[in-house]
Order: C-alpha cells, then sequence, then structure tokens
C-alpha cells in the first residue's frame, strides 16, 4: 500500500522516493553564490555571441538582403516570451532541471523526461562544434603570426584542430568542475574581451563609413526594419531560424537558480536582461555591418556567399588593418567561453533528473568541496569529446550536418517549457491581468511560434539536399536532428525497466506536489575565495 506524505512516497513504511527530499541544502549546490550580474555574464556567455554573428549574419543577410535587423528583432519575439515562461515557472519552481522539472510537473515524466534530453542533446552537439571552431581560430591566430607563404595552415590540419578542440573541452569541464564562482570569474574576462572586440568592430565600421574609407559604405536606412519589405516566405523563416540560434542559451540563468543568492527572482531576471542585451547587441552590430560592407555580392560584401561562413575574416583586415587579429582572438575566446557555459545546464540538468530518479543515481553526485555535480559534469565533458571525435573521424560532413539540426532540439524543449508554464499555471491564468499575459498569453505564443518552426524546420531538412551529406535519399540533417530526439526516446524506455526508475515513472519521486530540492537558506553557506564552499 502506498502512502504519500508531503510528495514523497512511502511503501510498507519504507521510503522509495528521494530521501534527500526535505534537506536544507537541497541537491547540496553551492547555494548563494551568484548574483544577479554573474548570472547575466553567464547567460550572455553561453550564447557565444561573437562566435554566433559570425556564424549567422552572412547567411541572414542572403536569405533576406537589407531585412537582416528586422529578421534579428522578429526572432527575439519569441526568446522573449519564453524567457517570461521560464521566469514564471522558476519564481514557483525554483529547480535547477528546468525544463526537465516543470515539464514532469506538468505533463508528466515521459514529457519531462524527454525536456531534460532536448537539453542534453543540444549541449552536446553544440559542445563538439564550439570546441572545433575554437581549434580552428587558435591555431588561425598561430598562423598570422608564424607563418611564411610556403607553410600549410595550421588551421587546416584536422588532427591538430580536433586534439586542440579536447584540449578546450577539458579545460572547460575542469574549470565547470572545480566550482561555479570561480567559472564566474572567468565569464567576467572572457566576455569582457567579447564586447570590447565588438565594441570596436562598430566603431571602426562606422569610423570608415563617416571617414569615406568604406568599401562599400550604405547610409542608414529606416526601411532595414520594415518586415513588409521581406521577399519570399521561405527566406524569412530561414533567417529567422537562423537568428532563433544565436539567441539561444541564455536559459542557462536559469539552470544556476539553486546556485544563486535569490533562486526564485534573479535568474528569471537575468533571462529577461541577457535576451534584451542581445537584442541591442545583434541589432547594432548588424546595422554597422551594413553601413560599411553594404549588401553587394563581391568583395566584402555582406551578399557575398564567399564571406557567408565567416564574415569577421573577410573584412578584418581592411576594417582594423595590421591589429585585425583581435577579431580572430574575440570570436576564438567566444567559442572557449561558450564551452564552459554550456557544459552546466546540461550537467545540471542530469544531476536533477538523477535526483528525482529519472536517471542513475550516480548522476547526482555532488563534489563535498566545490558543490558542482561532479559525475554529471566529468560525464558531459567526456560524451562531448568522443562525439567530437567521433563525427571529426567518420566524416566532417556529418558532424557540420548535426549542428544544423539543433534548431530542432532547441524549438523542441523550449516549445515544451511555454506549454508546461500555461499549463502548470492553468488555474490562475484568468485571476490577473498579470497572470494572463506572463503566464498565459506569452508563454503559448513563444511556443506556438517555435512549434511553427519545428514543424516547419522539419519539412525543410526532409529534402536530400539539405545540409552537406546529400546521398542519403532524405535530407541528412532531418535524419540527425529528429534521430537524436528519437534516441531519446529509446534511452527513456530503457531506463523504464530498470527498478530505480519506477517511482519517476509512477509519479512519485516527481509530481505536481512534490517539493523540489532546493535549499530552503542560502545564507547557511560560506563561500571560499577560489569557488570552495565551507560551512558556517
Amino acid at each position: 500500500m502506498l502512502d504519500r506524505r508531503r510528495g514523497g512516497t512511502y511503501r510498507r513504511g519504507v521510503a522509495i522516493s528521494p530521501a534527500t527530499i526535505d534537506r536544507p541544502d537541497g541537491k547540496g549546490l553551492a547555494a548563494g553564490t551568484l548574483g544577479l550580474w554573474g548570472s547575466t555574464v553567464i547567460g550572455l556567455a553561453s550564447t557565444a555571441p561573437v562566435y554566433s554573428l559570425v556564424a549567422t549574419l552572412g547567411f541572414v543577410v542572403l536569405a533576406v538582403g537589407a531585412q537582416a535587423p528586422i529578421a534579428f528583432v522578429i526572432a527575439f519575439i519569441p526568446m522573449l516570451f519564453i524567457a517570461f515562461a521560464y521566469r514564471e515557472l522558476n519564481n514557483a519552481v525554483p529547480d535547477c532541471g528546468t525544463t526537465f522539472t516543470w515539464g514532469t510537473k506538468a505533463f508528466g515524466p515521459w514529457v519531462g523526461w524527454m525536456g531534460g534530453w532536448g537539453v542534453a542533446v543540444a549541449g552536446m552537439v553544440v559542445l563538439a562544434n564550439l570546441a572545433q571552431i575554437a581549434g580552428i581560430y587558435f591555431w588561425a591566430l598561430i598562423d598570422g603570426i608564424v607563418r611564411t607563404s610556403e607553410d600549410a595552415l595550421l588551421s587546416d590540419n584536422v588532427p591538430l584542430v580536433t586534439a586542440t578542440g579536447v584540449v578546450f573541452i577539458a579545460t572547460m569541464t575542469w574549470v565547470s568542475w572545480r566550482g561555479v564562482e570561480i567559472g564566474e570569474k572567468i565569464q567576467n574576462v572572457l566576455l569582457a574581451i567579447q564586447y570590447l572586440a565588438l565594441t570596436i568592430f562598430v566603431v571602426a565600421a562606422l569610423w570608415h563609413f563617416f571617414a569615406g574609407s568604406a568599401p562599400d559604405a550604405t547610409p542608414f536606412d529606416w526601411e532595414w526594419f520594415n518586415p513588409f519589405l521581406i521577399g519570399e516566405w521561405s527566406g524569412f523563416i530561414e533567417a529567422i531560424l537562423l537568428a532563433l540560434f544565436i539567441y539561444w542559451g541564455w536559459d542557462t540563468c536559469l539552470a544556476l537558480n539553486e546556485e544563486t543568492k535569490d533562486p526564485k527572482r534573479i535568474p528569471g531576471r537575468a533571462a529577461l536582461l541577457t535576451t534584451v542585451i542581445l537584442l541591442f547587441t545583434y541589432v547594432g552590430v548588424t546595422v554597422a555591418a551594413m553601413m560599411y560592407a553594404g549588401l553587394g555580392e563581391t568583395g566584402t560584401g555582406l551578399g557575398n556567399e564567399a564571406n557567408a561562413d565567416d564574415f569577421f575574416l573577410a573584412i578584418k583586415d581592411g576594417l582594423l588593418g595590421p591589429v585585425g587579429w583581435v577579431l580572430v582572438v574575440a570570436v576564438m575566446i567566444s567559442a572557449i567561453s561558450s564551452t564552459q557555459t554550456t557544459i552546466l545546464p546540461t550537467a545540471r540538468g542530469t544531476l536533477a533528473m538523477a535526483a528525482y530518479r529519472a536517471l542513475p543515481k550516480k548522476f547526482a553526485t555532488v563534489h563535498p568541496q566545490y558543490k558542482t555535480p561532479s559525475f554529471s559534469t566529468l560525464v558531459m565533458g567526456i560524451v562531448a569529446s568522443i562525439y567530437y571525435v567521433g563525427m571529426t573521424l567518420i566524416s566532417d560532413n556529418i558532424l557540420q550536418d548535426s549542428i544544423l539540426s539543433l534548431g530542432l532540439a532547441i524549438a523542441f524543449y523550449y516549445g515544451i517549457t511555454g506549454y508546461a508554464c500555461v499549463w502548470y499555471f492553468r488555474k490562475e491564468l484568468f485571476t490577473s491581468a498579470r497572470n494572463f499575459v506572463f503566464r498565459f498569453l506569452f508563454p503559448l505564443l513563444g511556443s506556438l511560434m517555435l512549434t511553427y518552426a519545428f514543424v516547419q524546420s522539419a519539412i525543410d531538412m526532409y529534402q536530400p539536399d539539405y545540409g552537406y551529406v546529400t546521398d542519403w535519399g532524405i535530407g541528412s540533417v532531418f535524419v540527425l536532428g529528429i534521430g537524436s530526439l528519437a534516441f531519446g526516446v529509446l534511452l527513456m524506455v530503457l531506463w523504464y525497466f530498470f527498478p530505480r526508475s519506477k517511482a519517476f515513472f509512477r509519479g512519485e519521486s516527481l509530481n505536481r506536489d512534490t517539493p523540489v530540492l532546493v535549499p530552503d537558506d542560502p545564507t547557511e553557506y560560506g563561500r571560499s575565495i577560489d569557488g570552495g564552499l565551507v560551512g558556517r
């Protein structure tokens, strides 16, 4: 016979839900470590603003031309709406499992588990990409310093780049394992370098424009912000999907909610602040780039397909002359920085899943001194490294296609979060204007937009010629994107047959009424200077 007590469940007097459910230290993480500034910095770093612009700006311009600025604005809307959903859910349920925990409380264990998987698979795939970019740009910087005209490019040496990328993953895994506070200090420096580089870029671009030395000076035009001037619908959707990717990552703020000084308020505020800062960053840099380089299809023009995959590299010498290497450093720093902050939410997500018995108990291990999810962090770093090396050995084209499929996982778990917000608060939606807007209207609209993005992306990706591998009969990007989510279904079903999983899948270890495993009072912890915690 089952006896439910405050969310816990007992069978014949033996607890079968987590025994730690009422522990004052929650899951054992470093409570009270981050403030609003630290949370915002980590949220910004997770999006890799410099690299995101490098990777997408040219392609967005190719898709919609002069309407690139409004494309970034429109893509911001669903991100903002979902950020409100994260904020509202976090106020009520401040748990580092985020989508997993909220999805489970709203819709049950199966949907919640898949939401957690969406976070994990997106993190794993993007880590491989970030490691590759960091390795390429590191050796591109060395090439610029020591290479002579006869030397082969070190940045083209695949084994060397791959080994360097693995070193970067290992280093950032160690930083994440060592403590969230030391990670925050490092991110302050790395993010400052990124924004310094972006500031230099904007100032230099505008200086050349007004001095008349820009290669294709194009006066600012308010029509760049007119969405009705966008041409083909397919191009518009492509641009929006690209822009959605560059906003992705701000939810890291919420995954660190249990480690903030005010778990219910600071993470939500940091997420909203992060998305707004990103909006002004992306639009500002895009406008400056268009004024400097124009939209031409030759030379340094933003419409030149040869420059689409790395616009900064194409214009760095003409823009900054002998200090053009600053942009190379900025891209490298951006990728390295995001490598560390991408590990954080995934490790905390799997920690939460294990705490509520949705994964093996080992994933819930927390380092006794550093208060980090030690096992989950190490597993994330190891799996990402194996995935990166394995994909590189099989085919770099498959690796690139897996990266193109990321939008599916992102739209998937963001969408689940928005719907979870609406359903979790369903009894309160019409009790006030505030609840109607922030718990119903915005989350629902955001999720509907992302659902459309998911479906439209899947349809486009299904075409055989979508991606770098074109001999599979159907789109390789579709196979990898849908396949990675389907693989999560397989893992979930396999876990269902393990005895430890029963409490979770029966809705006993985590349900709507289960108290979340969070600290009662963060002030009970003292912090050491390097991120290790000591009890008072």
